[in-house]
């Protein structure tokens, strides 16, 4: 058995992996390049398997046109061509949102979809308003329209891409008329009497939509689209990306089953007992824009028994060591005294565990899988981290 020498701690490395397509039988292909692994004294007991969750969706071809999105919005709130629709608190990307949008658009050719932003920034902190304009502007109500604004002040500070423009080219570029508005108020979309609304926001969409079912509104989310059928995804249109030919990929189905799946696949092949999760975005933020890049509900979508209920926290080892070594003890005492912290941790509200606060182990491998693998995608759909669990 592979066992990492005592001085290196916890290790991930990506693992590369041919195209995977539609059709693709992914735990025997995963199966086979874990083995190679395990062949080589790479493999133990308790290592994590972590397989990006576009591979598990792009094989099981969970794909939906926008046609059967504009399907399901007509069916799921129950409108006509000339129907308003709102939409609540969208992401400010292309690869996430205009294709969805372009949906809604298209629903109502002959109507209106009112975009709701909230501002200054998206929920995941794309910014959409600078700091400037709101400066400069007195807002009344909370509400800022977006005739109010100077094309400038709606520039992305990464991208550079004005988003409420681009939101607003897709809509009349379906016929729909197109009103864009900014409040972080859920409620002001009501001041413009639609049809149906969709909350788009991810994290916070079930509060949301209570809110605006609560005041009346014909309200679904985002989830409750394309979440059942044959080509669908229990998370429904969240954490979907932009796709070929019109399409978009849905996050995978049933992603806990694939989980359990593998990891009996791997058991029977190489002998060893792995856990499995299937991961999207690392709940990361840049320090450097403030852009969260949890797009996806949650970083793991599904994942084997192994990390239920298990945290990752631990004492604050610089704190012992300086408070040891300010009472005398030695490097050798003060190692003694860490290691039988680490076999019998002590309460979570000490002291000595201030500075760590308990995380969900299942979140940070997935964090930490997620920047191994890379959005740019280095070919490493499967990520092996070891020394964790």
């Amino acid at each position: 058995m592979f066992k990492l020498p005592d001085y290196i701690g916890p290790l991930a490395f990506g693992l590369k992996m041919g195209v995977i397509l539609p059709g693709t039988d992914l735990v025997k292909e995963i199966t086979a390049a874990v083995e190679k692994v395990a062949s080589d004294g790479l493999l133990s007991d308790q290592d994590v398997i972590c397989v990006t969750e576009s591979v598990v969706a792009r094989s099981q071809g969970n794909y939906v046109t926008v046609d059967e999105v504009v399907r399901e919005i007509k069916d799921k709130l129950q409108i006509a061509d000339d129907a308003v629709i709102g939409v609540l608190f969208p992401m400010a990307s292309r690869n996430r949102f205009s294709l969805i949008l372009q949906g809604i658009a298209r629903a109502v050719p002959r109507g209106e979809v009112v975009v709701q932003f909230s501002y200054p920034a998206d929920e995941v902190g794309n910014r959409l308003v600078s700091p400037a304009a709101l400066e400069a502007m007195e807002i009344k109500n909370g509400l800022i329209r977006y005739e109010e604004l100077e094309p400038r002040y709606c520039l992305h500070p990464v991208t550079k891409v004005n988003y409420p423009a681009l939101y607003y080219e897709i809509i009349t570029r379906e016929k729909a008329k197109a009103t864009i508005i900014f409040s972080n108020n859920p409620l002001q979309i009501l001041a413009y009497e639609p049809d149906g609304v969709i909350a788009a926001d991810i994290h916070n969409r079930k509060k949301t939509c209570r809110e605006l079912r609560e005041a009346g509104a014909n309200c679904i989310t985002l989830q409750d689209l394309c979440n059942e059928g044959e080509k669908s995804s229990e998370w429904g249109l969240l954490g979907s990306n932009m796709s070929a030919n019109c399409r978009l990929k849905l996050a995978p189905r049933n992603a806990t089953e694939f989980a359990r799946e593998l990891q009996e696949e791997i058991k029977e092949t190489t002998g060893f007992r792995v856990e499995v999760l299937v991961y999207g975005d690392g709940a990361y933020k840049d320090p450097s824009t403030g852009i969260y890049e949890l797009a996806d509900p949650m970083p793991v979508f599904g994942m084997t028994e192994g990390f239920s209920g298990r945290f990752r926290g631990g004492v604050k080892y610089k704190y012992i060591a300086d408070l040891c070594h300010a009472e005398g003890k030695s490097a050798e005492e003060i190692e003694k005294l860490l290691a039988a912290y680490n076999k019998q941790p002590p309460a979570r509200d000490d002291l000595i565990t201030e500075g760590t606060t308990p995380r969900r182990i299942e979140d940070i491998i997935a964090s930490l899988a997620d920047l191994v693998s890379g959005s740019s995608d280095a070919g490493t759909p499967v990520v092996i981290v070891k020394g964790i669990l």
